[in-house]
């Protein structure tokens, strides 16, 4: 039986750029689609939150470069935690797919793998 899942992710820009925020959003949710296997068919839906200090783009258009233009998506501020990874892109991502004991993949790149090391696959 085919279960929902949700998959997480982030990443973080050098700048708060158009081009930065766009690029570093289409390669989480690349690899986030690429190491989980997820068919985009059966994406139900993606909120994607930035850090206050990104609003040069909205990640979501990411998304749509790729072509996802049926994914329901929703852009949000991330709270303005003293401390906090600036410029930082998260994703959660809900989707159909497989059973209720396939392993699901976090994905963490660039600074944002210092948020869940645990997550991080060894080499990476």
């Amino acid at each position: 039986m085919e279960t929902v899942k949700a998959f997480r992710g982030a990443t973080t820009v050098d700048a708060n750029t158009r081009e930065e925020i766009l690029a570093a959003t289409r390669e989480l949710l690349t690899e986030l689609i690429g190491r989980n296997k997820i068919d985009p068919r059966r994406v139900i839906s993606v909120i994607f939150t930035a850090t206050p200090d990104l609003n040069a783009a909205f990640p979501a258009e990411a998304a749509r470069q790729l072509g996802y233009n049926d994914w329901a998506l929703l852009d949000s501020v991330e709270m303005a935690v003293p401390g906090a990874l600036p410029r930082c892109i998260r994703v959660l991502l809900h989707a159909y797919h497989g059973d209720a004991n396939q392993e699901v993949h976090h994905v963490y790149l660039r600074a944002a793998k210092g948020l869940r090391p645990d997550r991080v696959p060894a080499g990476d």
